[in-house]
């Protein structure tokens, strides 16, 4: 229980009830006044009569008389006497049992259970914060990004200025400032001069004044603010901001780097320096029913399995790992690798990669643009014709309909990606188009990140969730280049080799089978070394590349405990 003076302290910021509570005191001197003026009267009245009485009883007959007791011990008898009676009557009804009631609970009364309330909520960070991130907005991508810091012990705290909002996230555990978003005091009791990291992902106005607010108190902090449209950036950047996070343009990108194709070629989704990370479909090469050490990939082209996906699922793979017809293969290599892998198994064929787009919102016009960057033949379904009008490629219909999918190609597609924000939707569209065809890529949005595995056992190939994928960005900015997410649930890190394993193999070490990572990379003297062998040893003061899931780097962590927090 907060103490009195902070409780009214908390009642005194608040302008609103600090003009109320004026207006309370102007309505008891009023109501004082009237009993002053009554009492005096009384008397008067009382000796035109013949009657004498104290002071004291002229205030007990005036109280009494207005808040409708009326003992009866003392009256008049007079018609003038009894006429000042009923006057006194009314305007103790209309004051003591409407207007103060009222004016109490409205005036006093409930705001002070809301400066109780306002007093609860924390108002700024300990004195010895430092490292921290600040959140803006508890949404869905923050709510992923703080399973992220809690996972890797970095401390956050999340700024309201909803009351309602700061108590509800406090009762749940999280940490919670209460405070005006454009106000710099809030940000100074947010200790922002040794904040790691600012995020505000609210509408473009409120980021921009956020970002202005924050860079004002700090040079040094690190800010990334959400922009809905290209037009913002110049807003954003004249304001202060270190990183722009576009999730429509994000999420399109991404999208478009996961169509596998027709053609068996490897295509990239991620790198850290030279090293290129790709994937790759092998339902149409000699590789389905062999094993990873049969299939000569290696061999031939350099390049390392270092995991595969089986309908959304990512596994880590070692060299007995059968590879399946629908596997989608994770690839690391260079660019000279890749294209000596594409030359090896690359399917030579005619037929066009034609990609049905499902939604003409943001994130499927933005996937329209980036597949016709990358030379790929895509056409849009929409219901609403005003979303899509400066789109070329596009019908006009409902998305479940076979007569529009015949029209859109679904036939002979090779991928369909459904970009709809509503995930229960997006589900029944998965298993429609699963039954349809049975050989179709088909990639999925969601918007939850705990709809992602229903909509895999739904019959989704690949499925990317807007808030892990903004969660994950943040989360690079945050740990620096050394962080590559590849997408929901694998992740490319670098840390430095563990004392425990420095001068080990990578063979002895069994960092794979002990936590799910793959090493793919090693950095010696400044030099970084590809995809090494099985007999290469770990360098005590070396670094080391792996791919894995965040389970399998938070296991690696746990395991070899790194000299230097990634």
């Amino acid at each position: 229980m907060k103490s009195l003076p902070t409780i009214f302290a908390a009642f005194r910021e608040d302008r609103t009830d600090r003009i109320n509570l004026r207006a309370l005191i102007k309505l008891l001197l009023i109501l004082l006044s009237l009993v002053v003026t009554y009492s005096i009267l009384f008397h008067i009245l009382m000796l035109r009569e013949g009657q004498e009485h104290t002071w004291l009883t002229g205030f007990y007959w005036t109280l009494t008389v207005m808040s409708t007791l009326g003992f009866g011990d003392i009256t008049f008898h007079s018609d003038l006497g009894r006429l000042f009676s009923v006057v006194v009557l009314i305007t103790g009804v209309v004051f003591l049992l409407v207007l103060l009631p009222f004016t109490f609970i409205e005036f006093f009364y409930a705001p002070y259970i809301r400066a109780q309330e306002r007093a609860k909520a924390p108002t700024k960070v300990p004195e010895n914060t430092e490292g921290h991130v600040i959140m803006t907005n508890y949404g869905p991508v923050a709510r992923s990004l703080i399973r992220l810091l809690n996972d890797y012990g970095y401390p956050h705290f999340v700024l309201t200025s909803n009351l309602e909002e700061a108590l509800d996230l406090q009762r749940k555990g999280l940490p919670v400032i209460l405070g005006d978003w454009t106000n710099p005091d809030s940000f100074q009791r947010l200790n922002i001069e040794k904040a790691r990291l600012i995020v505000t992902t609210l509408d473009d106005v409120t980021n921009t004044n956020i970002t202005f607010t924050a860079r004002e108190l700090s040079d040094n902090v690190t800010i990334v603010a959400s922009a809905s449209t290209g037009g913002v950036r110049d807003a954003l950047e004249l304001a202060g901001v270190t990183h722009i996070l576009q999730l429509e343009e994000l999420m399109g990108e991404t999208l478009a780097r996961r169509v596998i194709g027709n053609d068996a070629k490897a295509h990239v989704i991620g790198a850290i320096d030279d090293l290129r990370i790709a994937e790759t479909g092998i339902a149409r090469t000699s590789l389905p029913g062999k094993t990873v050490a049969e299939s000569g990939i290696s061999e031939k082209t350099g390049m390392v399995v270092v995991g595969r996906w089986d309908r959304g699922s990512y596994f880590p793979t070692d060299l007995t790992t059968p590879l399946r017809q629908e596997s989608i293969l994770l690839l690391a290599g260079t660019d000279k690798q890749i294209q000596e892998y594409n030359d090896v198994y690359g399917v030579a064929t005619e037929e066009s990669c034609k990609v049905v787009i499902v939604g003409g919102g943001r994130v499927g016009r933005a996937l329209s643009r980036a597949l016709t960057n990358a030379g790929i033949e895509w056409v849009i379904i929409e219901k609403i014709a005003e979303r899509v009008l400066d789109i070329e490629h596009k019908i006009i219909g409902d998305a479940s309909e076979f007569e529009v999918l015949v029209e859109a190609g679904m036939r002979g597609a090779a991928s369909v990606i459904i970009t709809t924000h509503d995930d229960p939707t997006n589900t029944f569209l998965t298993i429609f188009y699963r039954r349809l065809r049975n050989d179709l890529q088909i990639i999925s949005r969601c918007t939850r990140p705990e709809s992602a595995s229903r909509l895999h056992r739904a019959g989704a190939d690949l499925v990317l969730s807007y808030a892990s994928m903004g969660a994950n960005t943040i989360f690079t900015y945050l740990r620096g280049s050394g962080t590559v997410p590849l997408g929901d649930g694998v992740n490319v890190f670098t840390t430095h080799v563990p004392s425990s394993l420095a001068g080990v193999t990578i063979a002895k070490s069994e960092v794979r089978s002990r936590t799910g990572c793959s090493i793919i990379a090693l950095e010696i003297d400044g030099q970084r070394q590809f995809n090494p062998g099985p007999d290469q040893s770990l360098p005590k003061d070396g670094s080391l590349v792996l791919v894995g899931s965040p389970e399998a780097e938070q296991e690696f962590l746990k395991t070899y405990e790194p000299d230097t927090k990634p």
